[in-house]
């Protein structure tokens, strides 16, 4: 592949390592008695207790404690299958299932809601969260089946949610979920949040457990009806459309009296990746343009118009488009693949008459849909790769199969997982007067709805 490919990917380790959780950590600041964020702090004078949640779960736990001055009293953490786990919390450590729930959630669910429970005004709890929490904490309300919440959760990532619709509808059928995790527990909680989802809302990244929902039952009903699935789920809808006043259904709202211990902040988020990719790209003779943060849609489209984007873009002076976000898929096909390889298959269709340009998209956590990859970095000679390797880029879309495409391809982009989470990072490169790049000088030209964000040292 071309020169520009390595750079996307410089550009995307560099992403990766700005948001790992030692760099996170490093943003507190630790105290004999517990830690602080800003105003608030926790220094219990009776039980500290550090819980850890999501893809980032063990590595944020084990910087955490490698910085801590007061050992907590109690560690728990709940992660995903496939995840990091540092050897000293391994005995701490319970992995369950994602992004579809299973039994080994709902026992961790449960241990977790008691333990809470059991605490007193005297203790103190510092809940370290990521994005995948939502799947984890996976106990359903009173009143619900385990296996009707796992089949419309599977359904609504077939059918394209976005990440806020489907933890809307989390919200309203999880014990833990929604605020529930703080309104069940009467120590002071300080919630440090890594936000893997557009707009970077605390109510929606892992379905808000510590903080008031200002969605209802009935938006989560909307969501189903919308994505036509409220009939194919008779019980789970009837649930949701119980009389509020007798809805087991209903999370606490913001200002619910439950929730005033309780206190959430953010600490890093998809900016300080495009920061530190956007430096790597400077450094290699590009300008960087931060486009979006909040890039959302079915992929295969998106993926086509950033392709096409990025043959309007003059290659001239050299530019990074830079876009973060996280897009959908419907699944249509039995392929194996996931959001970002196929919004990359979609672009490379387009890229096939720019040679000089090339587009990356992966996911921050190291893991997209069914596949191993991470995701995949493609130029205009993609599409005759993969025919010389018998491969045909439109099949494999038609059957969501972009893995079955990029696999063992230069394209592909497996990692394995980071032990971080600020969801997807696509950037579109195209080439300028630096040595490293070969391409001719024009004029810079985006056309843009927003204006772009130009990023300056």
């Amino acid at each position: 592949m071309t020169p520009r490919a390595d750079v996307a990917r410089a550009m995307f380790a560099a992403a990766v390592a700005a948001v790992q959780p030692d760099a996170l950590v490093s943003r507190l600041e630790f105290t004999p008695a517990g830690v602080a964020f800003g105003d608030d702090r926790v220094e219990p004078v009776g039980r500290l207790v550090l819980v850890a949640l999501g893809k980032a779960g063990p590595t944020w736990a084990a910087s955490f404690l490698a910085r801590s001055q007061r050992a907590p009293d109690t560690v728990f953490v709940l992660a995903p299958d496939a995840s990091v786990v540092p050897a000293s919390l391994a005995a701490h450590t319970r992995i369950a299932s994602h992004p579809v729930p299973d039994e080994r959630g709902r026992e961790a669910t449960r241990a977790l809601l008691a333990l809470l429970a059991g605490l007193t005004p005297a203790d103190g709890v510092v809940l370290l969260l990521s994005g995948g929490a939502s799947a984890l904490l996976a106990q359903p309300l009173a009143g619900l089946a385990a296996a009707d919440v796992a089949a419309v959760t599977a359904d609504l990532l077939g059918h394209g949610a976005t990440i806020g619709e489907l933890n809307t509808v989390r919200k309203h059928l999880l014990a833990a979920a929604g605020g529930r995790l703080a309104a069940g527990c009467a120590a002071p909680t300080l919630t440090l949040v890594l936000s893997d989802v557009p707009g970077d809302a605390l109510a929606t990244i892992a379905s808000g457990p510590t903080v008031g929902d200002p969605s209802t039952s009935a938006d989560a009903l909307a969501v189903l009806t919308r994505r036509a699935l409220a009939t194919r789920h008779p019980r789970i809808s009837s649930f949701l459309a119980a009389e509020p006043s007798r809805s087991a259904a209903e999370s606490p709202k913001p200002g619910d009296r439950r929730l005033a211990h309780s206190r959430a902040h953010l600490v890093g988020d998809s900016s300080l990746a495009l920061a530190a990719a956007a430096e790597t790209a400077r450094q290699a003779g590009l300008v960087p343009l931060r486009l979006s943060r909040t890039l959302r849609g079915e992929a295969r489209a998106v993926g086509a118009a950033l392709g096409a984007l990025a043959t309007a873009t003059a290659a001239g002076e050299g530019t990074a488009l830079l876009f973060g976000g996280e897009t959908t898929v419907t699944v249509r096909g039995d392929g194996c693949g996931g959001r970002n390889l196929e919004l990359a298959l979609a672009a490379a269709a387009v890229l096939r008459s720019a040679p000089e340009r090339c587009l990356l998209a992966a996911g921050t956590d190291g893991v997209d849909g069914t596949s191993p990859a991470a995701g995949a970095v493609v130029d205009g000679a993609t599409l005759s790769r993969g025919v010389a390797r018998g491969r045909d880029a439109a099949v494999a879309l038609e059957r969501n199969n972009a893995w079955g495409f990029f696999a063992g391809m230069p394209e592909a982009i497996v990692t394995g997982p980071t032990g971080t989470n600020v969801a997807d990072l696509v950037f579109v490169l195209v080439a300028g007067a630096a040595p490293v790049f070969v391409g001719e000088r024009a004029g810079e030209a985006v056309s843009l709805a927003a204006p772009a964000e130009r990023m300056t040292p």
